[in-house]
């Protein structure tokens, strides 16, 4: 069984604690596209835990972890992060975690073009992360990278990276009219944070089709969600990779291989970083009120998120072009404090009504329809089944369900991992 697990919104959705929930009845988890320029939180008995580069399976020991040839890997980064969980206890050996040969290496150039393009745009910068995605996935497709797999062969590498240095620095000195690199200092920074992943380098399309074969169960975890999707988002407010269901197989390495299932994640409410159109924002104290009950920073940057209501024309969009199947609905137990609850139902386009989500001009214009539906006032955070929430709780997930036109299957009333119930 293959099954996908992605956002339907903008990101921070809380697809990580629902890898980490459902990962345990899989064999593999596999990250398949993106960097770390988003992270997913997950909360369980050992702690909290903030991952980046790692998929989130990495927290269950018996499960099989991926880092496909669709991501882009900082070593730095990724040295870290291995060792903060390392640190924490989490055992990790080349038996459960292998990395794709053929994923993409972020270089620290691309980390200082990515800051060097924001602040040459100023007022005009696109919000990103500044941690080299764009750079680095522009120069995959120039085919100008550097891949997990050329740190297997130190000889063959160097000669490359001086070729790769001497083309970057065209627009690092040239365009920008900043410090050059030293092709020595990269190599020398691949030698110091690639050795300790070799034995983890391998061609996991092998390992998954073998995987496969013997009929075992695939996650697959995408980061951020369909409105940040390269072709379907919101361009170019968006990521640099496909967020899309339909990539996983691609982006893992079995690119041969169909989806047997597609789990859409949602948030109760709507939230985003970065810049670009956010039809259903909140302003003031409103906004406050709802960014701190959820505590709504980013898991990466720490940036406060961009909040607002549910936003069913967008829901229903990334429902659409995620092909989900059902649907997993989270925090719900942050609205908790609401009397009534705010959701956006349509978009008003120079007084135009449309439930259908724009892309463009367009998008930009449009105005918030809003509908109120009863709040509940009261802690659901130990509700497990559907029979112990309140009829208002229940009313107002029927009711989103009814509105974006899939089946919420999940729903999660708190942090930890055992803190939601099946409907």
């Amino acid at each position: 069984m293959l099954t996908s697990i992605v956002g339907i919104n903008w990101g921070d959705e809380g697809k990580g604690r629902m890898v980490d929930l459902l990962a345990q009845d899989y064999d593999v988890v596999c990250r398949y596209q993106g960097g770390n320029n988003a992270g997913h939180t997950v909360v369980n008995s050992s702690g909290k835990f903030i991952l980046n580069l790692l998929p989130s399976g990495i927290l269950r020991p018996e499960v099989v972890n991926i880092m496909g040839n669709g991501m882009v890997i900082d070593l730095e980064h990724l040295h870290k992060e291995l060792g903060n969980l390392k640190n924490s206890g989490i055992k990790i050996t080349p038996d459960n975690l292998k990395i794709s040969n053929k994923a993409i290496i972020c270089l620290p150039y691309h980390v200082k073009q990515d800051i060097l393009e924001e602040e040459r745009l100023e007022d005009m910068k696109f919000g990103s992360t500044r941690r080299g995605i764009a750079p680095v996935y522009g120069d995959k497709y120039l085919k100008k990278g550097i891949r997990m797999g050329d740190l297997l062969n130190e000889d063959k590498l160097k000669k490359h990276v001086e070729q790769i240095v001497e083309w970057k620095n065209l627009t690092i000195s040239g365009a920008y009219k900043s410090t050059a690199f030293c092709s020595d200092d990269i190599y020398n920074w691949l030698l110091k944070y690639g050795k300790e992943f070799k034995e983890y380098i391998c061609d996991v399309s092998l390992y998954l089709d073998s995987c496969i074969r013997e009929n075992k169960k695939i996650m697959f975890e995408a980061q951020l969600g369909a409105l940040r999707d390269i072709d379907f988002g919101i361009y170019p407010y968006t990521s640099s990779s496909s967020t899309i269901a339909a990539y996983a197989p691609i982006g893992a390495g079995i690119p041969g291989s169909k989806l047997d299932n597609t789990i859409g994640i949602m948030k109760a409410y709507s939230s985003c970083v970065g810049e670009g159109p956010f039809t259903c924002e909140m302003f003031g104290e409103e906004a406050n009120a709802l960014r701190e009950a959820g505590g709504e920073y980013g898991a990466s940057t720490g940036r406060p998120r961009r909040v607002g209501p549910f936003d069913v024309v967008a829901s229903k969009y990334g429902v659409k072009v995620q092909g989900a199947d059902i649907l997993a609905l989270t925090k719900l137990d942050i609205l908790s404090y609401m009397d009534r609850i705010p959701v956006v139902t349509a978009y008003d386009i120079n007084g135009k009504i449309t439930e259908e989500f724009p892309i463009g001009s367009e998008l930009d214009i449009a105005q918030p329809v809003i509908e109120y539906v009863d709040g509940w006032k009261c802690d659901i955070g130990k509700c497990r089944n559907e029979s112990e929430l309140p009829k208002a709780t229940y009313d107002y997930i029927k009711y989103l369900e009814d509105k974006v036109g899939c089946k919420i299957k999940y729903v999660s009333v708190g942090a930890e991992r055992e803190d939601y119930l099946i409907l």
